[in-house]
């Protein structure tokens, strides 16, 4: 008897091993370029020769990624979503690329954008057909990931359409089993709660022990309305979705949209601001042939990407609202406490808060100096009984800063960083 339990333990053990992700991947947030918001499922190369999706389009955005400085500030993925494939599959129920628009194939892209020094990064759906209609995965999971280890791919982005929400809880870690099989490193990204949110209630602590990162809501649209919402959404949430969140396992609010035609100067800042603080994934769709300089400043801040990138990996949290203010607070090594002061309102006014230190969690230390985090700027040196005084402009602007320790004998710096050279 003892021995037919050890072989029943040894064997259950054996399948939650070898069905866990654990590949090490994805440590702080990722950090990329994603085809979907900018460019979503243009495949008229005829009309829209630079914007349908096509090798031609990835290795111009691999272009710029590598020569204006978004690999270097991290952006190191490049993502290709959906609408690349062909109608069908081939003779061996491969998957292959539209042979128009990726005449060389897939490999000879994730070479190419290897080249740059960047990663590769691809689409797929779990059910029968991608949201666009193209192949889907569902029958066809192992070799499909065996057909991405051969191209190299780095990323994987598995969508939901046209799939059983039910079935996705075994559906989902039996693809996450056969990437690991291929001995490829592969991120995992999962869309899995995404489609379960608002019929059954996902298992999160499932959902994190097989992907590296999902979607649970919406898909971001370009408008402040889409942003704010998705806000909103994470803020309601956030007590649970937090327990799961870290190295490793992220909740991913959805790309970044700053540089498209949606959003104010404000409202971008906003977007990138409040992501940092909840350790979201910083997927850019943009194009970046095209993006003003004032779009890249904001996607390329140091501070900004530091409190993102932060090696706790805490998913900051919106703890506080004050005359329609939301206070965002995220810990962060070294001591140091990163906010966000966002006020979504409509009104022609901006709102002015003055809020204690010891409100804001501030009490350890009896000396902080807070700095402003788009400039790094000093704000000021406050004991940690004063006011700190806030003032935000409406319809979703934010104001941003960081606080840490110091000490009356040391004359605060006019300007500091989070970030190491």
């Amino acid at each position: 008897m003892v021995l037919k339990f050890l072989t029943i333990f040894i064997f259950l053990f054996q399948i939650t091993y070898i069905y866990s992700l654990e590949n090490g991947l994805a440590r702080t947030p990722p950090m990329g370029w994603m085809t979907w918001q900018r460019f979503r499922c243009v495949t008229d190369c005829q009309n829209f020769p630079d914007s349908c999706i096509s090798e031609k389009l990835i290795r111009e955005m691999a272009d710029r990624m590598a020569d204006d400085g978004y690999l270097e500030a991290g952006y190191n993925y490049i993502i290709v979503d959906d609408c690349w494939l062909a109608t069908k599959r081939d003779k061996d129920n491969r998957l292959q690329p539209d042979p128009v628009r990726f005449p060389n194939g897939i490999r000879a892209l994730a070479d190419y954008v290897h080249s740059k020094g960047l990663k590769f990064g691809i689409y797929e759906d779990y059910g029968t057909l991608t949201c666009g209609g193209y192949p889907g995965s569902i029958d066809h999971l192992e070799l499909d990931a065996e057909t991405f280890a051969e191209w190299t791919v780095d990323y994987l982005k598995l969508d939901g359409c046209y799939a059983d929400i039910h079935e996705m809880d075994e559906g989902y870690p039996l693809m996450g089993h056969y990437l690991n099989k291929t001995n490829r490193q592969i991120v995992y990204s999962c869309s899995w709660p995404a489609y379960q949110e608002g019929t059954i209630q996902p298992n999160y602590t499932k959902i994190a022990e097989y992907c590296n990162l999902w979607r649970n809501y919406d898909d971001i649209d370009d408008n402040f309305g889409s942003l704010n919402d998705i806000i909103q959404w994470f803020a309601s949430k956030q007590d649970n979705l937090s327990l799961v969140h870290g190295p490793g396992s992220w909740n991913d609010p959805d790309m970044l949209i700053i540089g498209n035609y949606g959003l104010s100067y404000g409202q971008s800042r906003a977007q990138m601001a409040i992501w940092s603080i909840m350790s979201a994934p910083l997927i850019m769709s943009v194009d970046l042939r095209e993006i003003k300089p004032w779009h890249s400043e904001i996607l390329l801040n140091k501070n900004l990407i530091a409190i993102n990138q932060d090696k706790l990996g805490i998913m900051g949290k919106r703890f506080s609202v004050v005359n329609n203010v939301e206070i965002w607070k995220k810990i962060l090594e070294n001591d140091k406490t990163a906010f966000v002061f966002y006020y979504p309102l409509p009104y022609g006014t901006p709102a002015v808060i003055n809020v204690p230190l010891t409100e804001l969690g501030l009490n350890k230390s009896e000396i902080y100096n807070i700095f402003e985090t788009f400039t790094g700027q000093l704000v000021g040196q406050f004991k940690k009984g004063d006011l700190l005084k806030v003032r935000v402009e409406p319809s979703g602007s934010v104001f941003a800063c960081w606080a840490e320790s110091a000490n009356f004998e040391q004359k605060p710096k006019s300007k500091s960083t989070l970030f190491k050279n």
